[in-house]
């Protein structure tokens, strides 16, 4: 049966595509970080890879991985620049490598969705608990994620670098690379089982909009267009982690119509 979000005459982007996660979902064995999206777009005709990055690795360590990984791509497709569609902690590690590691050159366009660009209250919020209750949970966070392929996890360094604060490096645009932004809102809390817990604290530390993590204001980078969709959608569900089918076909067709703009466009 064909795909009815499939669209196979779908006009190719210039560039790559690289997708890059935000921390917790990586690709692990069969689990994909971004679930079936990088299957999806492959079969509208789009050249895509996922990038490969440690799961709780900081900014920094995140950024020298993910250009490795282009650097690999580029020689690969010979191309000269990818079009990056980061999500969550994966914009940051784009931003960091783009500006500290000068790999301005090598990217199109940077599209961030769902990433704190000021930071998360949840994150905050897991900074007050007493110290050791928090290194205790980093220890099996990180000894977890070395398991699970991580070089180099630092789960309590990754909190840290994640913590709300005002605008920063992490919000300014970046010259000669085309930015833009998205957000998603997760409106109830029972919209999303996963998701549900960290909205209630959300709502609490802030009133505004948000994912469940990254409020919308957080998320704005560059050009901002607003949410994916139209629908209630959580931060974990716009990477296809356990989403209910009446929104995977949204989920889906919002990154179609997001690589059909890039192309459209030139990327």
């Amino acid at each position: 049966m064909k795909n009815r979000h499939v669209d196979t005459n779908t006009r190719k982007t210039r560039y790559p595509i690289v997708l890059v996660h935000g921390i917790v979902l990586k690709d692990i064995a069969f689990f994909k970080a971004f679930g079936r999206i990088e299957k999806i777009l492959k079969r509208a005709g789009y050249t895509v890879y996922t990038a490969k990055t440690d799961g709780f690795g900081t900014i920094e360590n995140n950024a020298a991985q993910l250009k490795t990984h282009i650097d690999k791509i580029l020689k690969a497709e010979h191309a000269d620049k990818v079009n990056i569609i980061a999500h969550s902690k994966g914009g940051l590690d784009a931003i960091h490598m783009i500006r500290a590691l000068d790999a301005a050159n090598s990217v199109a366009s940077l599209t961030t969705l769902c990433t704190p660009h000021q930071g998360s209250p949840i994150a905050t919020k897991l900074l007050t608990l007493p110290k050791w209750i928090v290194k205790f949970i980093a220890f099996w966070v990180n000894l977890a994620y070395k398991i699970f392929g991580d070089k180099r996890p630092d789960s309590l360094e990754v909190c840290r670098q994640l913590r709300s604060h005002e605008v920063n490096e992490y919000s300014e645009n970046i010259d000669g690379v085309y930015c833009q932004s998205y957000s998603t809102a997760l409106e109830k809390s029972r919209d999303d089982f996963i998701m549900g817990i960290p909205l209630y604290f959300s709502k609490r530390a802030e009133a505004k909009p948000s994912d469940g993590l990254v409020s919308a204001d957080s998320a704005m980078f560059g050009n901002y267009k607003g949410d994916c969709t139209d629908s209630s959608v959580s931060h974990s569900e716009i990477v296809d982690f356990m989403v209910r089918k009446s929104k995977k076909e949204r989920i889906y067709s919002f990154y179609i119509r997001l690589c059909a703009d890039l192309a459209e466009n030139g990327f």
